[in-house]
């Protein structure tokens, strides 16, 4: 149980800025758990978000973009702009269409070239559009709840035991490997199924519009399920252009997989 904690601890002090005590030990089974448990600090980040979403719109019912910029700004505050550098670096890399070993070096430059800066602006105008159509159709806070939970549920199937370490260091190298599929699906059940619980739940009118239901379930579903696709083509990519995953790889899916969870959402539901 001890590696259970010490994963727990891993994961909320690497995904989040919020003190969380230090692991007493760091190998590959506590970084695979801290991948597993990953889901579990996107609810804690997710819920501070919604929270304040939903006091947004009950001061300003009418500031939609408000509160959608809002809850993008605290997702991304509590997790500390890892994963925006994470996508930047990767962006740059990418862009850069040069070999592997030139591609790694570019990731671990502190600077931020072109194709990063335009990775960043683009996923943060996709997330804040995305919530604030989420918002106009009643599904605001449970929206930012679902996407970002949905998002961090991409790390332990980026982690899953087909997809390398791209460099023999770094956070990729205690996490790349350690997660078997079947694992990575019992994960993907338990974020699906409370998902779709808070969707019913939170609308009961839906039960006596069977067809409205549906969709709005199918939607929430979707979600999820296009947030786990978006890892499997950045690890693709990156096992491809890289030779495997990195902590900036990491981060990049992340922030991928939370605009394309809203953008689902805001088209379905």
């Amino acid at each position: 149980m001890s590696s259970w904690g010490d994963g727990f601890r891993l994961s909320f002090g690497t995904l989040t800025v919020l003190p969380s005590g230090v692991p007493r030990r760091v190998d590959r089974v506590v970084g695979g758990r801290a991948m597993v448990l990953a889901p579990l600090v996107g609810v804690l980040v997710g819920a501070v978000a919604a929270a304040v979403v939903a006091l947004a719109q009950l001061l300003r019912p009418e500031a939609d973009l408000l509160a959608a910029v809002l809850g993008v700004l605290v997702v991304a505050g509590l997790s500390g702009g890892l994963h925006l550098d994470g996508l930047a670096d990767f962006a740059d890399a990418l862009g850069s269409r040069r070999d592997r070993e030139t591609m790694l070096r570019i990731m671990k430059q502190s600077d931020i070239g072109p194709f990063g800066v335009v990775a960043i602006v683009g996923v943060l105008l996709v997330d804040v559009a995305a919530l604030t159509a989420c918002l106009q159709a009643g599904f605001g806070w449970q929206a930012v709840l679902i996407a970002t939970v949905a998002s961090r549920l991409t790390l332990p199937w980026s982690c899953r035991t087909t997809i390398p370490a791209a460099r023999p260091d770094g956070l990729g190298t205690v996490v790349a490997t350690t997660v078997r599929p079947l694992t990575a699906d019992f994960a993907t059940a338990l974020v699906l199924a409370p998902a779709i619980g808070l969707t019913w739940l939170s609308h009961p009118a839906l039960t006596q519009q069977h067809a409205t239901t549906w969709l709005r379930l199918c939607g929430v579903a979707a979600a999820v399920l296009t947030a786990v696709a978006t890892s499997f083509i950045t690890s693709r990519q990156a096992t491809k252009k890289l030779g495997g995953t990195t902590g900036d790889v990491l981060g990049a899916t992340v922030e991928l997989a939370f605009p394309v969870a809203l953008l689902t959402l805001a088209l379905t539901v």
